[in-house]
């Protein structure tokens, strides 16, 4: 069964507060099986767009193969199309972190996830941790995230309501993922400190930087991060982000380079160095006051000003870590 199928017993309230494309859209919505993402797709439904179910089996979990057809079952009940993806990866270091990627590879692009302001919360707060700037204190905000303004408590609610049981992911329980340790333990204790639901202060606040985020983007564009020249004239706020920008887009899987190799750039745009390393085997180099992004497995050190990049600044060369569980 698949087209685009209205879910009337969703309240309209809460419908209101996504943000779905205008009905009869298509979109492509990725379904685990859990009650975020199985809230989605009767969200998605009951907004009246032409929605396609996603599920991938990560092959990691011996029931993971029969979560698929919890997923089919929902897609079918909701009049949305359905479809299966089965990624293999093997075991060993950064396991999440690949598993994401692998999963990104083939889920068509723009699909959207069903993370609410509890994922958003426990995102800013990672990001905090990992010393992340003014992006990753805004969060997840675009189309891929319909149901962003929506809580836990409430795609669980209607799951409920709709008489529908989530697949649960024993992995979200895993307290080796920082994930859940900032879910289970951090945020209700900061909620305990600070007497507040924190998850919503945080929305509030990265809703309010978003402005300030988007106004540093546009005033970016005029600033050629190609020309070594325009990179040193400019205020060095914009050249950082119009740098990152540049180098991000060259990234695979849109992984944006940290801030240590966003000041190794600025050194090399300085003349003070001829080439420098971003991570993901990436490297930047200037000639003829121009700069340009190489795939290239290591520099030489005279190239790198006569150092070699030590292992915090490889680590941190531009690639997140895999310490986050399952998706929603």
């Amino acid at each position: 069964m698949g087209g685009p199928g209205r879910v009337t017993e969703v309240p309209e309230a809460l419908l209101r507060r996504c943000a779905f494309p205008p009905e009869g859209s298509p979109i492509d919505v990725a379904v685990s099986g859990g009650a975020d993402s199985l809230a989605l797709l009767a969200l998605a439904c009951a907004a009246g767009c032409a929605v396609t179910a996603h599920h991938v089996d990560h092959g990691q979990r011996p029931e993971s193969a029969a979560e698929a057809g919890v997923v089919a079952a929902a897609a079918a009940r909701f009049g949305a199309w359905f479809s299966s993806h089965r990624v293999s990866v093997e075991t060993g270091p950064n396991l999440e972190a690949r598993l994401r990627q692998a999963r990104w590879e083939v889920l068509p692009p723009g699909t959207a996830t069903g993370h609410t302001a509890d994922d958003r919360a426990e995102t800013i707060l990672l990001n905090l941790m990992r010393g992340s700037g003014l992006d990753g204190m805004v969060a997840m905000l675009g189309a891929y995230h319909p149901i962003l303004a929506l809580r836990r408590s409430e795609t669980h609610s209607l799951c409920k309501q709709l008489g529908l049981e989530p697949v649960v992911d024993p992995s979200n329980l895993d307290p080796r993922f920082r994930r859940n340790r900032v879910r289970h333990e951090l945020l209700p204790l900061l909620d305990d400190i600070a007497r507040r639901d924190v998850a919503e202060v945080l929305a509030r606040q990265a809703d309010l930087l978003a402005g300030d985020a988007a106004l540093l983007d546009e005033l970016a564009v005029a600033v050629d991060p190609a020309d070594a020249a325009a990179v040193r004239s400019a205020p060095v706020a914009l050249a950082r982000r119009a740098l990152r920008k540049w180098i991000a887009s060259e990234i695979p899987g849109g992984y944006a380079p940290s801030a240590a190799a966003v000041e190794r750039v600025l050194e090399v745009a300085a003349g003070r160095v001829v080439a420098c390393e971003v991570g993901q085997g990436l490297s930047v180099r200037r000639s003829a006051g121009r700069l340009r992004i190489v795939k290239e497995s290591r520099l030489p050190v005279e190239e790198l000003g006569g150092r070699e990049l030590d292992a915090g600044e490889e680590a941190a060369g531009g690639h997140r870590t895999g310490d986050e569980p399952a998706w929603a």
